[in-house]
C-alpha cells in the first residue's frame, strides 16, 4: 500500500517543476507595436508607496516587465523621492514620473491601476485598505499587518471590493519552497505531524524606547506626521527612523517578521490557508520555542536559530527540509532525485505572478485571506509571549476561548484619522 502511494506521488509530481514555478505571462505580439513596445491598452500604470531599500528593490523588479508604467512615486522621505523619480525616469527616458508625500493624492488619479506598498509595517494595512477602497490593485510586503483585527479589515475588505492583493510573502512562487509544500500537502511525506519554522535569532517581543526631541526637519525633507501614521505621537527623533523594527509601536513583534516568511510556509504545507492552529504553548528559552497544535493535532513549531532562514515538514513516512541558501533535502531522498532548483529567494517571479492575475484577475497565491490566516498565528505566538501563557484559538469566530485579556490584544488603537 505504501509502495503504491509514492508511485501515485511521483505520477502526480512530474509536472510539478512547472507548477511550482511562475508561468510569465507572454504580451501576444497583436499588442505590441511595430517597434515591440507593449500597447497602452495592455499596461498596467502603477505607482509605488514606500520606495526606500526594499521598496526600491521591488519598484525595480516592477519596472522590468515591458507591460508596466510605473507613473508615480510617494514616500514621506525627500531622498527617497528624488532617487525613485529619476530611477524611473531614466528607465523610461522620459520626465513623466510624479513624486508624492501623501499617498492618498496618489491614489486619486484615476490613471493608475495599481500599487506597490513597500512602507514601514505600520502602514502596510491602512494604505493597502485606502488603494483598495480607491480602486487599485495591490501588491504590499510583508508582515502585512500589526495586528489580528487589522488583517481580518484587510481581508474583509479585499473580498468585498474584488481587488486584486498579493502580499510580497515571496518563497510561495519559488520553485524549491513551492516544491516542499507540495510533497507535505500531496501525502509524500505520509501523515504531516510536526512543520518547525526557523525564527533567524531570538523569538522575542518588541520592547519600547524613546529619544530626547531633535529639531524637526522640513515637510519637503521628512513628514513627520506621515510617518507616524496611526502609531501614537511623539517628538521626532532620528532613532525612530533607525529601530523602528524594534519598536512595539511600529510593528507585531520578532514572530511576525520572521514568521511572515517561514509560518507562512508551513500554512501553505498545510493546505490551512482558511485556518489558523487552535492551542499556543511556550515551551522553552531555547531551541523550540512555541507550540502551535491545529485542530487535526499536527504541531506547528516556532523555534530559534541562524541563518539560512529554513522550513522542515516531518511525517510518518518522511521529511523535507529547505531553506534561503538554496538547499533542500529529502527523507527518503528519492523524493528530490533528478530535481534542481535554483539559490536565493527573488522577488520578480511574486510580482510577475501578481501582475499576472491583475490582467486575468485570478485570486493570487499569497492572496489577503491566506495571509490573514498566517499573520493571525504569528500574532497570537507574539501575544503568547506578552502574555507569558498558553491560548485557546477560534479561528473560525477569530477569538480566544474564554480570556478576555488575550481578546482585547487582537486590537490597537489607532491615532486620528487613521483608521480601518
Amino acid at each position: 500500500m505504501q509502495t503504491h502511494s509514492r508511485r501515485a506521488f511521483l505520477k502526480r509530481a512530474a509536472g510539478l517543476a512547472a507548477a511550482s514555478t511562475v508561468v510569465p505571462y507572454i504580451v501576444p505580439a497583436s499588442a505590441r507595436g511595430a517597434d515591440g513596445a507593449v500597447s497602452p491598452s495592455e499596461r498596467i500604470v502603477m505607482g509605488a508607496i514606500g520606495i526606500g531599500g526594499r521598496g526600491g528593490y521591488v519598484m525595480g523588479a516592477f519596472m522590468q516587465n515591458a507591460d508596466v508604467q510605473m507613473t508615480a512615486v510617494c514616500d514621506v522621505r525627500g531622498d527617497r523621492r528624488k532617487a525613485a523619480k529619476t530611477k524611473a525616469d531614466k528607465h523610461y527616458e522620459n520626465a513623466d514620473c510624479k513624486p508624492y508625500i501623501d499617498f492618498r493624492e496618489m491614489i486619486e488619479r484615476p490613471d493608475i491601476d495599481a500599487v506597490m506598498i513597500v512602507t514601514g509595517e505600520n502602514w502596510h494595512a491602512i494604505a493597502s485598505m485606502y488603494a483598495a477602497r480607491a480602486g487599485k490593485d495591490v501588491y504590499s510586503e510583508k508582515p502585512p499587518t500589526r495586528t489580528i483585527a487589522e488583517g481580518r479589515a484587510l481581508a474583509d475588505t479585499i473580498k468585498r471590493l474584488g481587488t486584486v492583493y498579493q502580499c510580497g510573502t515571496q518563497r510561495r512562487s519559488i520553485a524549491r519552497f513551492a516544491f516542499a509544500t507540495y510533497l507535505a500537502r500531496s501525502g509524500a511525506l505520509g501523515e504531516l505531524k510536526t512543520l518547525r519554522a526557523e525564527g533567524a535569532g531570538k523569538i522575542s517581543a518588541p520592547g519600547y524606547f524613546s529619544g530626547a526631541p531633535q529639531p524637526l526637519p522640513p515637510r519637503e525633507q521628512l513628514d513627520w506626521d506621515m510617518w507616524l501614521g496611526p502609531a501614537p505621537w511623539r517628538p521626532y527623533n532620528k532613532v525612530f527612523l533607525q529601530r523602528w523594527k524594534h519598536h512595539r509601536d511600529f510593528q507585531g513583534g520578532s514572530v511576525s517578521e520572521w514568521g511572515s516568511h517561514t509560518v507562512d510556509l508551513c500554512q501553505m504545507a498545510m493546505g490551512a490557508d482558511n485556518t489558523s492552529p487552535t492551542h499556543y504553548e511556550y515551551i522553552g528559552d531555547t531551541g523550540d520555542r512555541i507550540r502551535c497544535t491545529y485542530a487535526n493535532g499536527v504541531d506547528l513549531v516556532l523555534i530559534d536559530g541562524s541563518w539560512p532562514l529554513h522550513v522542515e515538514f516531518e511525517g510518518t513516512e518522511g521529511s523535507v527540509y529547505v531553506d534561503d541558501d538554496g538547499n533542500i533535502r529529502s527523507k527518503p531522498e528519492s523524493l528530490l532525485r533528478g530535481r534542481t532548483f535554483g539559490k536565493g529567494y527573488p522577488a520578480e517571479g511574486h510580482v510577475r505572478a501578481f501582475l499576472n492575475c491583475v490582467k486575468t484577475r485570478q485570486t493570487p497565491v499569497s492572496n489577503a485571506e491566506a495571509t490573514q490566516r498566517s499573520m493571525a498565528t504569528c500574532h497570537i505566538a507574539n501575544i503568547v509571549l506578552f502574555l507569558g501563557r498558553s491560548l485557546t484559538w477560534d479561528p473560525v469566530k477569530e477569538e480566544f476561548v474564554n480570556d478576555p485579556e488575550a481578546n482585547r490584544m487582537r486590537y490597537r488603537p489607532m491615532r486620528g484619522p487613521w483608521h480601518v
